[in-house]
């Protein structure tokens, strides 16, 4: 069975972005209104780094994801 885990969800007016987790890797999914894009890391870190790079993200939500993937890491660690 594959299971996906909802890591971190961020959505604004601007799009969404998605870090999910699954059989040991790490899903980027970003969206916004005519671009999509997808791709496959090793760790949150690299999913996170790799966001920057991705041309049509709006910088505001590019932060905002941040903040959120880094909220999530801290109740994690937290628990």
């Amino acid at each position: 069975m594959n299971v996906i885990r909802h890591f971190s969800d961020t959505r604004t007016g601007e799009g969404r972005v998605r870090f999910l987790i699954t059989q040991g890797r790490v899903r980027l999914v970003a969206e916004g209104p005519g671009w999509l894009h997808e791709s496959s890391h090793a760790t949150l870190h690299d999913a996170a780094t790799f966001l920057a790079a991705v041309s049509q993200l709006p910088h505001t939500l590019y932060l905002e994801a941040l903040d959120e993937l880094e909220r999530r890491l801290s109740l994690e660690q937290a628990a």
